[in-house]
Formats: structure tokens, sequence, C-alpha cells
């Protein structure tokens, strides 16, 4: 696979500050590392090319090194004495430049179970277990007033007859006689450019660092066992669709202790039968008679809490816009709502009494104002409703 420009990679122009260039490898960081994609080697391979990334073009000296000859002066540079080594770039190098750059920042350490000093993530998160992402659908009128869900899932929780350590209650657990308890296996070669290293998961105790001596019988050594069960989850107001809910430790539980992933409960939206939103918005049609459009009365136009009063005023044409402000979504963790815009549509009569006929035949005769002409379409009056809603 080629070799991608470092700025490629970040994200960021060549004239980005040290600001600009930390701000987007943490994004990265965070999105791809290992404890949030357990067992993605693609994700790992993408948390390593964006640290080895960040770790030159943060450095001054590296990064006009790499400006003049790209990769191939990294590589040449590596081999000097002082410049600090980048004959190679493992996964336990880029989760140490991760810690060195962010570990003191918000908990990092804790989160992602890495430790503050050293090279290699501890165990136990490193077998975090797995989010689980679920989607749920609402009406408008649940996302209006907020709304609480209760979900049925199964999901792996832990033992409780091991505790989650995976061995039978009593027994204990040794140490790897292969990683020496470190999880990995290091090796180091020669070659003509300098010394390579490369870093491997201990086969013996599959990354672990520890054996057990004897399994647990309920679940054979996993440490989790499967149950379904049912989890309140709290849905704001104002959440659009793509919209996600985190709810923090009731994803899968990890292997033998391991960490435990996130449940993440994605927003749908049901069709209304009345209402289209747009954002925070909401469109509807009210048809209204030719009596009233004309002689401008107070009409009943629906919201999603109940139907509202509202003056017509007289003369009122077929496709005009009135505005109800404050009546449609709440703001996402803000204060006050979008608005209901109404299309108000004349409705004429397809049957009519003799005494109808005579009234408006009456009505025709006494007509001298000629119909105005034809102007924009009832969409380009909803396209100005909108353009008009920030006045």
């Amino acid at each position: 696979m080629a070799e991608r420009d470092y700025y490629e990679v970040l994200g960021v122009p060549r004239t980005a500050t040290e600001d600009e260039i930390k701000k987007s490898y943490r994004q990265l960081a965070l999105k791809y590392h290992p404890d949030r994609n357990p067992g993605n080697k693609e994700a790992e391979e993408k948390f390593k090319e964006a640290t080895e990334a960040y770790e030159v073009l943060r450095d001054q000296e590296k990064r006009s090194i790499y400006n003049r000859y790209g990769r191939e002066g990294m590589r040449v540079g590596a081999s000097q004495p002082g410049f600090g080594g980048f004959s190679h770039f493992d996964l336990s190098d880029a989760l140490r430049v991760f810690m060195e750059s962010f570990g003191d920042l918000g908990g990092f350490g804790d989160f992602f179970g890495t430790p503050r000093t050293g090279s290699t993530r501890t165990r136990a998160h490193s077998r975090r277990g797995a989010d689980i992402d679920i989607s749920i659908r609402l009406s408008l009128e649940e996302i209006a007033s907020g709304v609480e869900k209760k979900i049925k899932l199964k999901r792996w929780t832990s033992c409780d007859t091991c505790k989650g350590t995976g061995g039978k209650p009593g027994s204990s657990t040794r140490t790897c006689p292969k990683c020496g308890g470190s999880g990995e296996v290091r090796r180091v070669t020669r070659q003509f450019f300098g010394q390579f290293v490369s870093v491997t998961t201990c086969d013996n105790c599959h990354g672990e660092g520890e054996i057990l001596e004897s399994a647990c019988d309920v679940c054979r050594g996993e440490g989790r066992v499967k149950k379904t069960e049912t989890i309140a989850v709290k849905i704001p107001k104002g959440v659009s669709p793509g919209n996600y809910i985190p709810v923090r430790g009731r994803g899968h539980a990890g292997l033998r202790g391991g960490g435990t992933g996130d449940l993440n409960v994605f927003i749908e939206e049901k069709p209304h039968n009345v209402f289209e939103r747009h954002g925070d918005d909401l469109i509807c049609v009210l048809p209204v008679s030719v009596s009233d459009a004309a002689l401008g009365r107070e009409v009943q136009v629906p919201t999603l809490s109940g139907p509202v009063p509202v003056s017509l005023p007289k003369g009122t044409q077929s496709g005009k816009m009135i505005r109800v402000r404050g009546k449609g979504i709440p703001h996402l963790r803000e204060s006050g709502a979008g608005d209901i815009l109404v299309r108000v549509v004349v409705w004429t009569p397809a049957k009519l009494s003799d005494r109808g006929k005579r009234l408006l035949e009456e009505l025709g005769a006494l007509e001298d104002a000629a119909p105005p002409k034809p102007g924009k379409g009832i969409f380009g009056r909803v396209k100005d409703a909108f353009d008009r809603s920030g006045e």
C-alpha cells in the first residue's frame, strides 16, 4: 500500500499550526484507538499511521526535514545521532506517544486503560468488550417532549460465579513463562539501516500475561456470560435522526475482567401524518373555507401539544404561509423551540345546495376586482418563508 503524505493523514494543510496538528491528531486518535476498536486491525493501522504523522509534524526539526525530503529523509535521519530514532513505529510506540500528549488531560489514561508510564496498554482494558449499537424510532411528539424508553437486549455480562476472572473459585493464575507476564513477545533484528524491533502478542497466553490454573465451570474461562436485560434510556427533547445517546458501561463485558463497552442508542424518526420536519421547524397544511379566507376569522392551527387559535387576515390567499412562533421542535440543549409554518389552502366545496349556488352567484356579481397575475408557485413561497425564518 502506498505511503500517504503526513499532512493528508492528519487532514491539515502544510501551513497548519502546532495547535491545529495536535487537535486533528487527537480527533483521529480517539476515533481509531485500539481500546475503542478491539480486534479491528484496520483501525489499529490508522491509529499508528496518524500517530506517526503527528510524531513528525509536531517536532519542528523533523517537520523541516520531512518538508524538504519526505519520508525518505525521515528514514535517513533515523540513523543519525540525536535524531530520536525513527527506524520502527509499532503499536507500543504509538500508544506511548498518545499518552505522552494526552495522558494527563481529562483522565484518558483511565478511560483507555493505558498506563501513564511504560509503552503497553494494561491487559484488562485491552480486553474491553464491544459496544452495542441499536436504533429506536420516535414520534415527533416524543421528540418534542422527551421520553424514557425501555430497551430489551442480550449482552455479555460479568460471570457472577468467578467474578469475571474466568478462573474456578479458589484457583489461582500463574505468570506466563514465555512472555514473563508482559503479554507481548519482542524480536530484535539488525538490518543495513539499523535495528528493527517487532512486537507480537504472546501466543501462549494470548496477550494476557497470565495463565489460568483451572477454568470456571460456568463461563468456561471467559469471565462472562450472556444475559437478557431491560435498560431504561432517557431521550432528551429536540433530538434528530442520526443523533445517538451513549449509555456508558452497558455494552458487552470484556474477557476475564476486561472493560465493558458502551450502548449507543441511535435515533430514527417516524413519519408524521400532519407535520413535515425541517430542522426544528414544522410545516403543515391548513384548509380554510372561502368565507374564512375572505373575511378573516380565527382558525385552529394544529401543534404537537394541541390546536392553538390563529387569526387569519382578511383576504387571505391560498398558499399564504403563516408562522406560529415557538411551537416547533425544542432546540437540543438550548432554550426555545422552532416554529410551525402553516400553508393556508382555500378549500372550495365540491357540492353546493341551491341556496349556496344562488349566494355565490350574487357574490360573483358584486366582485369587481380582478384576480392577481400568476407569480411564484407554492414551492417558491415555501422557500421564501424559510428564507425569512431568520428575520
